[in-house]
């Protein structure tokens, strides 16, 4: 339940931001916030995160429900099983940012878009709160992955190590 709310929390920022957005700024209108470093520029995507696939709303649509599902069985699936908090909170932030783009996409075909960067000469794709929660929870994944592997390691080693000093049975006579 409380990974469902930070999904919620992450869907309704993203949600109220991007309303903000469209109601305050006309399309293409930049707001320099440091700089040319970081500029709000509203702007609209019709493709997936950085305008990548342009045009394919259906495709996207009924992604996003097959993964919507599937993310929401694997959480309950652990937090019964397991309680992994880093693997659940990063699948919370890739559910609610999934979902807020789902919502411009269902709504208009079209995803608000908003958050640029400009690192020297390089323009980085702008983006909005929802891809920055999916990156961030695909990272908490990586993460998790990680550490779960390594942690599974060292207790094959540690096993490997005990077993070494075990003293070996004598036959019996």
């Amino acid at each position: 339940m409380f990974y469902l709310v930070i999904s919620g929390i992450t869907f309704a920022v993203d949600y109220i931001s991007k309303k903000v957005i469209v109601k305050e700024l006309d399309l293409y209108e930049q707001v320099r916030v440091i700089g040319d470093f970081f500029v709000i520029t509203s702007f609209r995507n019709t493709g997936a995160a950085f305008s990548l696939l342009e045009n394919q709303r259906v495709f996207f649509l009924i992604i996003t429900i097959i993964i919507t599902v599937g993310i929401v069985g694997y959480m309950s699936f652990l937090t019964r099983r397991q309680g992994r908090a880093l693997l659940l909170t990063g699948l919370a932030l890739v559910l609610g940012g999934a979902l807020g783009n789902f919502i411009d996409r269902a709504k208009s075909g079209e995803v608000v878009d908003f958050l640029q960067f400009t690192f020297g000469s390089y323009t980085f794709a702008i983006f909005n709160l929802a891809d920055t929660a999916i990156c961030i929870g695909v990272g908490l994944i990586v993460l998790d992955s990680l550490l779960a592997s390594r942690a599974e390691k060292r207790t094959y080693v540690d096993k490997a190590i005990a077993a070494s000093y075990s003293e070996p049975k004598q036959p019996q006579e």
